[in-house]
């Protein structure tokens, strides 16, 4: 979709959207309007008791004045109007154009919104629009109408500082995309080796990326993820995503994602019902995948290491059993007791490598591992748990600002206990209670001491809440809320 920006005059012809203030005037359309379309529109909206309360539209079809049609968008107290708000206008906008197979737009967004500056209000809208604006039919037969909005022009009296303020918004947008994508994809076709050889053209955007095949991983100790993936004919794969935006020699921020490409449990198997869901169990990989897009394309001034662990999860012959023992790359060993909860194997690994090989300044794990903190926290919050307050506050606030939202969970050594093993160092699960909290003590020990958060998106990585900027299964979740992190707090 392309979205541009241009000075305050309104067009003579098309679909025209303006907003309206609870209580206000309609945006730009006193100043350009002729007298008797601006005389309509405003009968109408009295007619219709429209007071522009927010988030209320008014369709109004062949209006005259040239127009096909104008909508009109209740923005409520424009005052009150944070940066959130504006990307779910620019969403709402987006989908009742497109209910109505409109084409193109004009938005006429010369307002002013939240306090915010207008290059930013503009943008925000523009961003909103984008996110909005997705589908995943590549696998329908039949061809989906055409008549979708492909372009609109946003009207603002600073066009030029929006046309350099979006370039930023578009590139996350694009990160979503590609993570929406990735979870939305059937696991016939995204096994682990595909999903891995998705993430090489990457390397177009500045990325420096690498692909672990299993006998690197081997040769390295990584016998917790291999033995995920052993009752699998596709093979696993680690792919590691560099983006030197930095100074050279500054700590990169490292972002680890979970790729279960499909889970049925292994020899664990899962109920039947609602299995087709467990090609969402990369949700996290996506994320990863999706976050680094987005700092390449909007070129970030920091070093960020993303990497993801792909494996499939089968029951076979040859796959792992329940009451197993593996050794760790970080030489610990792991009692398998129950092979559907892999998530965490696949963690070990990829999180001890992370840090041994780049010694980053943090790790923030995504992962969608419990079902466990659906029943917590339902599809709202993603569970965050951390070793580091400051790490953990500063993703709450991402998380409230961006909408995707994370709760803090505990972690304690008293929970750490109930994974103890009599035989082998640690068990793959504590059992049915706290199990959210057991599976995040389980990978705090594969981080030692770096500064480290986990974030189980089991209940937002698939199938996640709709919302006025996702329409989507897979939501593309966490994108947005990692990109923010790190333009806020550690770029320079």
């Amino acid at each position: 979709m392309k979205i541009s920006f241009s000075s305050p005059t309104l067009p003579k012809s098309g679909v025209l959207v303006l907003l309206l203030p609870e209580g206000g005037a309609l945006a730009g359309l006193a100043a350009d309007a002729d007298s008797r379309t601006q005389g309509q529109v405003s009968r109408a909206i009295k007619a219709a008791g429209f007071t522009g309360r927010r988030d209320s539209t008014l369709d109004l079809v062949a209006p005259g004045g040239g127009y096909n049609r104008i909508v009109v968008f209740g923005l409520g107290a424009p005052a009150s109007l944070r940066h959130l708000d504006l990307e779910m206008l620019g969403g709402a906008i987006a989908g009742v154009l497109q209910s109505v197979k409109a084409e193109s737009a004009v938005i006429a967004a010369d307002v002013t919104m939240g306090g915010l500056q207008a290059k930013e209000s503009a943008a925000l809208i523009g961003s909103g629009l984008c996110l909005r604006v997705y589908s995943f039919n590549h696998y329908k037969s039949k061809k989906p109408d055409t008549r979708q909005l492909k372009d609109a022009v946003i009207l603002t009296p600073d066009a030029k500082g929006a046309r350099q303020r979006f370039p930023a918004f578009e590139a996350v947008a694009e990160g979503v995309h590609l993570a929406r994508d990735l979870v939305n994809e059937p696991p016939n076709t995204l096994h682990p080796v595909a999903f891995a050889e998705r993430m090489k053209p990457l390397a177009k955007l500045g990325l420096t990326v690498s692909v672990m095949t299993p006998a690197q991983m081997k040769k390295l100790g990584m016998n917790a993820l291999l033995g995920v993936a052993q009752g699998s004919d596709h093979e696993a794969r680690i792919v590691v995503m560099q983006w030197n935006g930095g100074k050279r020699g500054d700590q990169p921020l490292a972002f680890i994602g979970k790729g279960v490409t499909f889970d049925t449990g292994g020899i664990s198997i899962k109920p039947a019902q609602g299995m087709e869901d467990m090609k969402g169990d990369m949700g996290g990989a996506a994320c990863v995948a999706g976050l680094m897009l987005a700092l390449a394309k909007r070129k970030a001034k920091v070093n960020a290491i993303g990497a993801i662990g792909i494996v499939e999860n089968m029951p076979d012959g040859k796959a792992q059993r329940p009451g197993d023992i593996v050794k760790s790359m970080s030489g610990q060993t792991i009692a398998v007791l129950n092979t559907d909860a892999e998530g965490r194997l696949v963690l070990a690994d990829v999180l001890w490598y992370i840090q041994d090989r780049f010694k980053p300044k943090f790790m923030i794990d995504l992962a969608t591992l419990t079902g466990a903190i659906l029943v917590a926290l339902g599809k709202e919050h993603a569970g965050l748990f951390s070793n580091n307050d400051e790490l953990a506050h500063r993703l709450s606030e991402a998380g409230y600002a961006t909408g995707e939202k994370v709760w803090r969970m505990p972690l304690a050594p008293e929970y750490d206990k109930i994974i103890d093993h009599d035989v082998a160092d640690v068990k793959n699960t504590g059992g049915r209670h706290a199990g959210s909290i057991t599976a995040a003590q389980f990978i705090q020990r594969f981080v030692n001491n770096v500064p480290w958060a986990h974030l189980d998106v089991a209940g937002t990585a698939m199938d996640g809440p709709r919302s006025a900027i996702n329409q989507s299964w897979g939501p593309g979740w966490g994108v947005r809320l990692l990109d923010r992190f790190v333009a806020q707090y550690y770029e320079k």
